[in-house]
């Protein structure tokens, strides 16, 4: 196995962190309650902490002096490798909670299956993770049901949501390269896939949420192939470098 597989795959789960922890990072001053602000910030902390950790490490594998600031700001989107449903704008709330809860619905589990890795530092980072992660599952979950089983307008929105974002969940399934399972340090997300269908199928049963009928997944995130959204998060969240390069505190 070559290094170049350990450092794709981590750097991979530390762009999925770090994507989506600007995107929630983007509610800040525009969450509709002074406590939901403060859980969507904290939840942002914590995917934002998990890429830190990730991105130092990948840097370590790749040994070639990156550290976590240079993978953050210095790739252009071809570069990142994270999927694409977490790279979706934040569109109403019912579309933030809807996109964090089929994200979290398969974190939660796949963490959980990171820390038996033969990989000491990728077991550490998911030690971590899978405590917070399930945090944000229950979190994004109880949000659902109120959406779902709310008023009329509330669950029109979180159905139109499940919808328009159904055809990303597909890809957080799909294996990395086989070496690193076969080494013990990468886990099959296949193997995930009969608990997400449950946690997915009683949370829509709960919140009177209908299961989206069509089966067309989109891909190619992990490849670098992106909506033209990511482009656009990019721009704003890395403004700062790209105006003062190598700018300094």
């Amino acid at each position: 196995m070559t290094p170049g597989l350990l450092f794709d795959y981590v750097l991979g789960l530390a762009d999925d962190a770090l994507i989506l922890g600007h995107r929630l990072s983007e509610w800040c001053g525009h969450a509709p309650l002074l406590e939901e602000e403060l859980a969507l910030g904290n939840i942002a902390l914590d995917l934002i902490g998990t890429a830190r950790s990730l991105y130092t490490y990948a840097g370590a594998v790749e040994a070639r002096g990156r550290d976590e600031d240079a993978l953050a700001y210095l790739r252009d989107v071809p570069q990142f490798g994270n999927l694409l449903l977490v790279e979706q704008p934040n569109g109403d709330f019912a579309v933030t909670i809807v996109r964090q809860f089929l994200y979290s619905a398969f974190a939660a589990p796949f963490w959980r299956g990171l820390v038996g890795s033969r990989d000491a530092t990728l077991a550490a980072i998911a030690t971590t993770a899978a405590t917070e992660t399930a945090y944000h599952l229950r979190h994004s979950r109880e949000w659902l049901v109120r959406l779902g089983d709310g008023t009329a307008e509330s669950r029109r929105r979180a159905q139109n949501a499940i919808d328009d974002l159904w055809m990303f969940s597909g890809e957080m399934f799909e294996p990395p390269a086989a070496a690193l399972i076969g080494a013990g340090i990468a886990i099959d997300p296949s193997a995930l896939r009969p608990e997400w269908d449950g946690s997915i199928d009683r949370a829509f049963a709960e919140a009177t949420l209908e299961r989206p009928a069509s089966g067309y997944m989109q891909t190619g995130g992990r490849h670098g192939r992106h909506s033209e959204h990511l482009g656009h998060l990019l721009a704003e969240m890395q403004f700062l470098q790209r105006a003062y390069p190598g700018a300094t505190w």
